[in-house]
């Protein structure tokens, strides 16, 4: 079996490629920046502009909602998407741990695990065109069945689109662009941490499988195996650490962008939109907007619950039979597994279930105040 966790990033650096944050591994350095300046000034900063300038400025409240929730998802977007080309190092950096540990994956036990990660990544692959896909056609849907000439998502714009069929289509094929841009952006924003965090949590049971061999081979130096074991701990903390940092602030956002879509496209069904198709694309937006998190916020949990049953497996080898020295740097390392171990969210909020539950609570409670000001 080809061992090789890098191939699972393949799809994100083509996006990151694509949006223009890897000026700094291209060979056409200087037109790339022209490119990437050029498309993220139209998209990332002028998409969510159009949007931002509209909002509550429409003719009726299902305008209202739809440039809402557009807007906080492209803004959260464009936030996010700033905040990982800043941090696009580290990428790179994690890249080299996960190599390291690949070189660790020998018995027949940790290549199973890895067997069943790739049909993990899979699912999290069709989690997320699950997300897009519906939320996408319907939203195209829904812009060609209106009866009246009006964009896809109520914006400004500085010119006439309403009575100019020229200025409509421009307008229009703006938006199209620059909403599938956003999508793509939005695929490797959210697409990477929770494929991460799977790796990260899928080599922690490898890790977990190599502490129970340790010492039951005889042929073989226990304590070089435990200083193995224990170095392979030192990189998954790093790793850790460094993906945490990598996705902190955005997944901050991201949860503050959940609660307040889920409320106002909710409110939207209930009391504003009418329109069929319109409906259909605000229930399948408000189903998709959490589940974007929900992929990260789970393996999260899973990471907190692996590395903090380590030190079972720790206990699960042949110690009693091995020397002083062997069982003080067991010890040592038992200690430190004891530590809590969960990503968070811009230092506040743990990046787990509990907290993805919090966000539908916190939309739930948005949604009661907006029906008492309604009342």
């Amino acid at each position: 079996m080809l061992i090789n966790s890098l191939s699972f990033f393949k799809s994100h650096w083509a996006v990151w490629k694509l949006v223009g944050l890897t000026f700094r591994q291209t060979k056409w350095t200087q037109l790339y920046i022209v490119y990437s300046l050029m498309l993220n000034l139209f998209v990332s900063i002028g998409f969510p502009l159009h949007l931002g300038l509209s909002v509550f400025r429409n003719k009726n409240l299902s305008d209202d909602v739809l440039n809402l929730t557009t807007f906080a998802t492209c803004l959260a977007c464009s936030l996010k998407t700033a905040i990982y080309a800043y941090n696009l190092d580290k990428v790179k950096q994690m890249e080299q741990l996960l190599s390291q540990l690949d070189l660790r994956i020998k018995s027949a036990a940790e290549k199973t695990i890895y067997k069943n990660l790739k049909a993990q990544l899979r699912n999290i692959l069709y989690v997320f065109i699950g997300i897009y896909l519906p939320a996408g056609v319907f939203a195209d849907l829904a812009f060609i069945f209106k009866a009246e000439r009006s964009l896809m998502y109520p914006g400004w714009f500085p010119f006439d689109w309403l009575n100019s069929t020229r200025n409509f289509y421009i307008a229009s094929a703006f938006q199209i662009a620059g909403v599938s841009f956003q999508l793509t952006q939005n695929y490797a924003n959210d697409c990477f941490p929770a494929v991460m965090l799977c790796l990260i949590s899928a080599h922690i049971k490898m890790l977990y499988v190599r502490f129970e061999q340790v010492g039951v081979d005889e042929a073989e130096d226990a304590e070089d195996q435990l200083e193995a074991c224990i170095t392979d701990h030192k990189r998954l903390l790093e790793l850790f650490r460094t993906i945490e940092s990598f996705m902190s602030l955005p997944m901050l956002i991201q949860f503050a962008v959940t609660g307040l879509n889920i409320c106002t496209s909710i409110a939207g069904l209930l009391f504003f939109v009418t329109e069929p198709m319109t409906l259909t694309y605000l229930i399948f937006y408000s189903l998709g907007v959490p589940l974007q998190i929900f992929p990260t916020c789970y393996y999260g949990t899973d990471i907190e619950l692996w590395f903090g049953k380590l030190h079972y497996a720790a206990f699960s080898c042949n110690w009693l039979a091995q020397s002083r020295s062997f069982k003080k740097k067991l010890m040592l390392f038992v200690e430190r597994s004891l530590k809590r171990t969960v990503p968070m969210a811009g230092g506040m909020l743990t990046i787990h279930v509990s907290t993805f539950f919090s966000t539908l609570k916190f939309a739930y409670s948005l949604f009661t105040i907006l029906i008492r000001m309604r009342n």
